[in-house]
């Protein structure tokens, strides 16, 4: 069973961000493969894998609503080869991040061992609305209901 972070009644809406919490705490606590990630500018952000072995072609990335993923799988070419000792393992891995909303991923690329991959968070505009409030119509009271996201008025009956 689950604690609910946003069970007051003043938090409207917050759903998404306690499934956003859950998800991120489900994902691997397996410390592989090593990660950083750094604020690069006042809205961008990096995140750098080091998958040291990998190709391109061996790394996946992806975003999935709100989650980027991020799979390695090695090929194992050592059929011809004897060891004498091995301690590097063709190992695949899976790391995920939860992105909050508005987020982007701008790119990605592989150099010297390192996966970087460059994110946007775009600064959001303030927005302040002054919302009416009315007196009722000398007739009668108009009752307002909400249909659809959307205000309508309508004549009591």
């Amino acid at each position: 069973m689950t604690t609910r972070l946003f069970a007051s009644p003043l938090f409207l809406g917050f759903d998404h961000l306690e499934q956003m919490l859950e998800r991120a705490s489900k994902t691997s606590s397996d410390g592989y493969p090593p990660y950083n990630i750094e604020q690069i500018s006042p809205v961008g952000l990096r995140i750098t894998l080091a998958v040291a072995g990998f190709t391109m072609d061996d790394l996946q990335l992806t975003q999935e609503d709100n989650q980027l993923v991020i799979r390695g799988r090695q090929t194992d070419d050592t059929q011809d080869r004897v060891f004498l000792h091995r301690g590097i393992a063709a190992r695949q891995f899976q790391r995920a991040f939860v992105l909050a909303e508005g987020i982007e991923v701008k790119g990605a690329w592989l150099d010297n061992g390192l996966l970087h991959i460059d994110l946007a968070r775009p600064m959001p505009d303030p927005k302040v609305k002054t919302i009416p409030i009315t007196r009722p119509a000398a007739g009668g009271t108009k009752v307002r209901e909400v249909i659809n996201a959307k205000m309508v008025e309508t004549e009591p009956e």
